[in-house]
């Protein structure tokens, strides 16, 4: 069994049948567009990279990351894709469209991260498992709708934003193609699997909450991914997903090591050694780095020839290994098949080492966890008390429940009657907001600013 290149590439919009009226733009360039001009995306300005609430401009934020990680998924897919249409003569399609595809997936990769990145995903999983109140409310649910949050996950979060959230109003939130959305879905698996081990990259975290189930079950039939399970919910990926992987790995393993010497966490030395391990430059490039002026020029230098490197070696892993992508059985991270794929490690591990951990990144991380868990902890013992009590609620819990957009309380402000989808839409909304917005409210609830105070 087999995936095929003419359905994966399934123009199909999730939630809609209606066709463009223009042909201006490609359906995968639209899906780009979309995802652009959506509020979720703009609010990835203020959203932690790796340096939380950070004073410097120079940093990157989630929302730069994801416009140089989606440069780089063009790039990749149309290279890969001017191979892939000569293999299998698919003459009604662009190499632009395999670019446009990866383009989109990655634009919208980190979309569902929460404040304070992945130490606020940690947050949410700690409070579902720790916290006084959050951990008996967890523990009430089953299976995947208790797994949701035990083991709360960003990606499964930005299939939500993308498919539901983001213009409510519409099935199928955005309507993006079912190309673009199972190639972002790295994990194409709800959160619960039995106690079943499945093995490979794409079974290590889940890709939509139980709530969105239906709605990936339609994007893996629509793209004809191979279902791997015939009672829970768990697809092989889509072979462009793995682009899309490699087009963040490469983005974050390289450009961070630049973050860190602009912020002088790395000597010149440092990155230079990291980078020349990675690229053997030709004498004509050498002279050319040699002849820059300044160190910040050498280091964008070399950044961007390891980049241009890199992915010419992803393009060939890919291509090595199309026959397994295709048939569900290659399922680990191509960067991982490269000659250089040592030296890439070592990029990330001197990043953990002298980047991650500096104290400016650990100690707003870690207040980052009091703050996500004392919003979810307040909130939700609010919804359930008027959703439980209705008028006879406390004063506190029907004076803060105004604090919560109605979108995510429930219609006219009536909590939503089910607990899980309680739990839910509060998670959207604390896991949509900016680092800055979450720790402005907290300090509200809490006390510690006061308007006019």
């Amino acid at each position: 069994m087999s995936m095929q290149w003419e359905r994966l590439l399934c123009r199909k919009r999730l939630g809609t049948d209606q066709q463009a009226d223009s042909s201006l733009r490609t359906d995968f360039q639209r899906d780009f567009d979309r995802i652009v001009f959506a509020s979720a995306f703009r609010r990835m300005q203020d959203k932690t990279q790796v340096f939380p609430l950070s004073s410097n401009d120079y940093v990157r934020t989630r929302l730069t990351h994801s416009l140089e990680a989606s440069c780089l998924g063009r790039s990749l897919g149309t290279l890969v894709g001017e191979q892939v249409i000569a293999r299998h003569k698919l003459d009604d399609y662009e190499a632009s469209d395999f670019g446009d595809i990866c383009a989109a997936a990655c634009l919208g990769h980190d979309i569902g991260n929460p404040p304070f990145g992945h130490s606020g995903e940690d947050a949410f999983r700690h409070w579902a498992c720790e916290a006084d109140y959050g951990k008996r409310r967890v523990a009430i649910l089953s299976g995947s709708q208790r797994d949701d949050f035990l083991n709360f996950e960003g990606n499964a979060q930005g299939f939500r934003i993308l498919s539901r959230l983001q213009n409510p109003d519409n099935h199928g939130g955005l309507q993006l193609t079912c190309a673009t959305l199972a190639a972002f879905t790295k994990y194409p698996r709800e959160s619960y699997l039995g106690g079943s081990n499945f093995p490979g990259v794409s079974a290590k975290k889940q890709g939509f909450v139980a709530e969105d189930r239906e709605l990936f079950k339609t994007v893996a039939q629509e793209t004809g991914l191979i279902r791997r399970d015939p009672i829970h919910a768990i697809w092989a990926r889509h072979p462009l997903a793995f682009l899309v992987e490699a087009a963040d790995d490469i983005s974050y393993r390289v450009i961070d090591i630049e973050d860190g010497y602009r912020l002088g966490y790395l000597t010149f030395d440092d990155v230079v050694g990291l980078y020349s391990a990675v690229l053997q430059l030709p004498p004509s490039q050498q002279s050319r780095l040699d002849a820059l002026r300044s160190n910040k020029e050498k280091v964008e230098f070399l950044r961007a020839k390891v980049i241009n490197e890199v992915i010419g070696q992803t393009v060939s892993s890919f291509l090595d290994n199309e026959a397994g992508l295709l048939s569900g059985e290659f399922d680990q991270p191509l960067l991982d098949m490269l000659p250089k794929s040592a030296e890439l490690e070592q990029l990330i591990q001197v990043a953990r080492e002298r980047i991650y951990s500096v104290p400016e990144v650990v100690e707003i991380q870690a207040a980052g966890f009091q703050v996500i868990g004392e919003l979810l902890e307040c909130f939700i013992q609010v919804l359930d008390d008027v959703a439980e009590k209705g008028d006879k609620a406390t004063a506190k819990s029907r004076m803060m429940i105004r604090l919560i957009p109605e979108q995510f309380v429930g219609p006219n402000r009536v909590p939503f009657p089910n607990s899980y989808t309680r739990l839910l839409r509060l998670t959207d909304y604390i896991s949509g907001m900016t680092d800055s917005y979450a720790v402005s409210l907290y300090k509200q609830i809490t006390g510690i600013s006061l308007p006019g105070g």
